[in-house]
Protein backbone atom coordinates (compact mmCIF):
# COMPACT_ATOMS: atom_id res chain seq x y z
CA UNK A 1 0.00 0.00 0.00
CA UNK A 2 0.83 3.29 -0.72
CA UNK A 3 1.48 6.50 1.54
CA UNK A 4 -1.89 8.08 0.45
CA UNK A 5 -3.47 4.60 0.61
CA UNK A 6 -2.52 4.07 4.49
CA UNK A 7 -3.49 7.44 4.97
CA UNK A 8 -7.13 7.38 3.93
CA UNK A 9 -7.51 4.00 5.16
CA UNK A 10 -6.22 5.71 8.76
CA UNK A 11 -8.83 8.44 8.47
CA UNK A 12 -11.80 6.27 7.70
CA UNK A 13 -10.98 4.25 10.67
CA UNK A 14 -10.48 7.14 12.93
CA UNK A 15 -14.37 8.64 11.31
CA UNK A 16 -15.55 5.15 11.92
CA UNK A 17 -14.34 5.05 15.62
CA UNK A 18 -15.53 8.81 16.53
CA UNK A 19 -19.03 7.93 15.00
CA UNK A 20 -18.99 3.94 17.08
CA UNK A 21 -18.39 6.51 20.10
CA UNK A 22 -21.09 9.44 19.68
CA UNK A 23 -23.32 8.64 16.82
CA UNK A 24 -24.07 5.15 17.72
CA UNK A 25 -24.41 5.56 21.65
CA UNK A 26 -26.98 8.15 20.72
CA UNK A 27 -28.55 5.51 19.29
CA UNK A 28 -28.70 3.18 21.88
CA UNK A 29 -29.58 5.75 24.51
CA UNK A 30 -32.70 6.69 22.21
CA UNK A 31 -33.80 2.70 22.47
CA UNK A 32 -32.84 2.31 18.72
CA UNK A 33 -31.40 -1.23 20.04
CA UNK A 34 -31.48 -2.99 16.62
CA UNK A 35 -30.23 0.13 14.31
CA UNK A 36 -27.66 0.16 16.85
CA UNK A 37 -26.51 -3.14 16.38
CA UNK A 38 -27.08 -3.41 12.28
CA UNK A 39 -25.19 0.08 11.97
CA UNK A 40 -21.84 -1.75 13.05
CA UNK A 41 -21.45 -3.07 9.40
CA UNK A 42 -24.46 -0.43 7.71
CA UNK A 43 -22.62 2.92 10.48
CA UNK A 44 -25.47 5.01 8.01
CA UNK A 45 -28.07 3.15 10.20
CA UNK A 46 -26.21 5.01 13.05
CA UNK A 47 -27.06 8.54 11.57
CA UNK A 48 -31.13 7.44 11.02
CA UNK A 49 -31.39 6.10 14.70
CA UNK A 50 -29.58 9.12 16.02
CA UNK A 51 -32.37 11.61 14.31
CA UNK A 52 -35.06 9.55 15.30
CA UNK A 53 -37.18 11.20 17.90
CA UNK A 54 -36.61 8.26 21.17
CA UNK A 55 -38.74 6.12 21.97
CA UNK A 56 -40.85 6.35 25.40
CA UNK A 57 -39.55 4.98 27.85
CA UNK A 58 -35.69 5.09 26.53
CA UNK A 59 -33.11 6.44 28.68
CA UNK A 60 -33.06 9.79 26.67
CA UNK A 61 -36.70 10.58 26.86
CA UNK A 62 -36.90 9.66 30.69
CA UNK A 63 -34.04 12.05 31.19
CA UNK A 64 -35.91 14.61 28.91
CA UNK A 65 -39.20 14.46 31.27
CA UNK A 66 -36.93 14.90 34.27
CA UNK A 67 -34.61 17.64 32.98
CA UNK A 68 -38.45 18.87 31.89
CA UNK A 69 -40.21 18.86 35.44
CA UNK A 70 -37.08 20.47 36.99
CA UNK A 71 -37.04 23.37 35.17
CA UNK A 72 -40.86 23.59 35.52
CA UNK A 73 -39.90 23.28 39.36
CA UNK A 74 -37.43 26.22 39.44
CA UNK A 75 -40.20 28.46 37.29
CA UNK A 76 -42.88 27.85 39.57
CA UNK A 77 -40.71 28.12 42.86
Amino acid sequence: MTGLEWLLSFTLFAVYIVCLFTVCRLTFVKGYTLLGVIGIFFPLLWLVGAILPAKPGSRQEVAEAARYQAQIREYTN
